[in-house]
């Protein structure tokens, strides 16, 4: 197996000064080390069971999809308000200065199915908080969330109320 730790590249002082970026797009330029990637991270899904994969916008969207194609699952996207067609259920959430908003197309399918919630990253825990909340919100059992990297360090998993797993964890 190999240790995808070493191929995420970091960009101090981005997006902002202060932030550490760690850079998923260093897995994806590498066919081999995309390649394994998703079968690891597909492997944590697995054991989950997962009828729907829900992706958080944007790059949970990659790796729900991708996923979601290996595994036979249905796949959704959660987005930012004003980004989805048809109709929609929102759902309001705070941030640390504002509020912001999630949205996700209604859909009667979703009811009672088991989903597994997948994003790129997990740092505070304040948008995929909210995910779970607006999948409860629509009748959906939310099973688990998934990340591929987690920052350990930003303690966002505790504000999170289902199993929380990650591929990848740093302490910076």
């Amino acid at each position: 197996m190999i240790d995808l730790k070493k191929y995420i590249e970091t960009h101090p002082d981005f997006p902002k000064p202060g932030i550490l970026f760690y850079d998923i797009s260093s897995l994806m330029a590498d066919a081999k080390i995309w390649q394994e990637t998703i079968d690891q991270f597909s492997s944590l899904v697995k054991k989950h069971n997962p009828e729907i994969l829900a992706g958080i916008e944007s790059r949970g969207f990659i790796f729900a999809s991708t996923i979601g194609y290996k595994l036979g699952c249905d796949v959704i996207m959660i987005r930012k308000k004003g980004k989805l067609p048809g109709k929609t259920i929102n759902h309001f959430y705070k941030l640390e200065y504002g509020t912001d908003c999630l949205e996700i197309q209604k859909r009667e399918s979703l009811k009672k199915k088991n989903v597994v919630l997948i994003d790129d990253l997990l740092a505070t825990g304040g948008t995929a908080g909210a995910a779970i909340e607006l999948l409860q919100k629509i009748g959906a059992n939310v099973s688990a969330f998934l990340t591929l990297i987690e920052l350990v360090n930003l303690k966002g998993r505790n504000k999170i109320k289902v199993k929380t797993d990650s591929l990848l964890s740093f302490d910076e």
